[in-house]
């Protein structure tokens, strides 16, 4: 026990249960001096390298326009592994290193890239660290890697509906879908598999995990982080298609699909996309009633002044691209019909607030009543995308009658690894059950794309909220 009113929960997990019959030994990043690159996929393998994860003999090639040669682009990685890969030992760090090796070869030139392999037949993995503008030279540039190599794309699949079929037509003509790993890095977040654990492995919750019982989701990813610089990417894309459409449509499948009948990647991924196209495209003219979309003006959050979104360097204001969306989904099956889901994030919010909330309906008991109320509040399960503590408010007995409210909190066990090295280790081994397949990324442009729509002809109208607020009233 844990307080008067909560409890703390441990669990054991031995850690991804990935086999290693087709593991990979040979990876080029492609767009190594990028910020993905260095933020996230080299210090993922260096978690890897540090937990001895890694098969015996890895190599990886970086490729970028830069004069380097191996060793200067090992002291670049060194100087970005301090900064973003801190808790790896610094031993651990400078072994790493001696695995990297560097190449300027053009990406985009077929017979470059033949030339580098060098009609080596050794299995390779391509991570595409890059911007999606040159995925089809590069994916083209790629097409003479030996058998059994595999390719990594990271989102965004494409800008819209009609490109994602393009990019995933081409993928298609020179690799089997099971060489293509789409990376959505909230997939290897251990959070998304807890709420399959909490729902498939506890009787308690899988038994009201329906509309029954629930009387709305919300999904919500609010960040203090502003533009930071980001505006060559985000003034283009914004929030609706930076975050919703991929990453809190992926946490959706995991909240609310069926139960696969096995745990093997395909029986996996059929019952996320049956959900996605359980997913009612919104009729225009819902989308003003179902959907909000803001920008921040400037304020200040945590004693940092922060300019208009519109004074950004880099942002053009007259795309008004949006820096909050909200969308309200609706799923029509059995288990959802009538339950409202509500997908939200925000830029230069007032507070991180990374969660997913489940309204559970009103208990119908007068047992405790107590002046106006008989029913107490509704229950709530909290569950953060961050690995904390999951939280369920529950009601309790108040001392002299009535109903007090309580909170319940559930500690899981941390994740050992940053979720990209998680994913990173099961492409290595050739497991795509927490990628997105193909029909997968064209299923969610689908979802959105009756959004997209009514926003470019500014409906609803495009609202402000001040940074560090807690977003449009």
């Amino acid at each position: 026990m844990s307080g008067a009113s909560g409890y703390i929960v441990a669990s054991h997990e031995k850690g991804p249960d990935i086999g290693k019959e087709t593991e990979i030994r040979r990876m080029l990043l492609l767009g190594a001096a990028g910020d993905l690159a260095t933020r996230y996929v080299l210090p993922a393998l260096a978690s890897l390298h540090e937990a001895k994860l890694l098969p015996e003999g890895f190599e990886a090639t970086g490729f970028a326009r830069r004069d380097w040669d191996d060793e200067a682009f090992r002291k670049f990685v060194g100087e970005h592994l301090e900064e973003h890969a801190g808790d790896v030992d610094e031993k651990s760090r400078r072994d790493f290193l001696g695995s990297l090796r560097f190449s300027d070869a053009d990406i985009t030139d077929e017979g470059a890239m033949s030339e580098f392999l060098g009609g080596s037949d050794e299995p390779t993995l391509a991570y595409l660290s890059l911007p999606p503008g040159i995925f089809p030279p590069v994916v083209e540039a790629l097409s003479g890697m030996p058998g059994g190599s595999r390719v990594v794309v990271e989102k965004p699949f494409g800008e819209d509906l009609s490109s994602a079929r393009e990019l995933n037509e081409l993928l298609h003509s020179l690799f089997d879908e099971e060489a293509v790993f789409r990376a959505d890095h909230f997939l290897g977040m251990k959070a998304l598999r807890d709420v399959l654990a909490l729902r498939f492995a506890n009787r308690v919750f899988g038994a009201v995990w329906s509309r029954e019982h629930i009387e709305r989701v919300e999904i919500v990813w609010d960040e203090t982080l502003a533009l930071e610089g980001r505006a060559s990417y985000y003034d283009d894309a914004g929030a609706l298609k930076d975050l919703i459409q991929n990453h809190l449509l992926q946490t959706l499948c995991m909240l609310a699909m069926e139960e696969p009948s096995s745990t093997e990647p395909e029986p996996f991924r059929d019952k996320k996309l049956e959900l996605l196209r359980a997913i009612k495209k919104m009729p225009s003219e819902e989308v003003e009633e179902n959907t909000v979309r803001a920008r921040y003006s400037s304020g200040e959050i945590e004693g940092r002044k922060v300019p208009a979104y519109s004074e950004e360097e880099g942002v053009e204001p007259s795309r008004n691209t949006e820096t909050f969306a909200e969308a309200t989904l609706h799923i029509e099956n059995e288990r959802w019909r009538g339950v409202p889901l509500l997908l939200r994030t925000g830029k230069a919010m007032a507070e991180n607030r990374q969660e997913i909330r489940v309204h559970f309906k009103a208990s119908q008991n007068s047992l405790f009543e107590d002046g106006e109320s008989s029913n107490g509040d509704p229950n709530v399960l909290t569950i953060p995308f961050d690995g904390g503590a999951v939280g369920l408010s529950v009601n309790a007995a108040k001392d002299g009658g009535g109903l007090a409210r309580a909170e319940m909190a559930a500690e899981f066990e941390e994740q050992k690894l940053p979720a990209y090295a998680t994913l990173l280790l099961r492409a290595l081994r050739g497991d795509p059950t927490f990628f997105v397949r193909g029909d997968e990324a064209e299923e969610s442009w689908r979802i959105v794309a009756p959004i997209l729509e009514a926003w470019k002809e500014d409906r609803p109208p495009l609202r402000e909220y001040p940074a560090g607020s807690e977003g449009p009233e």
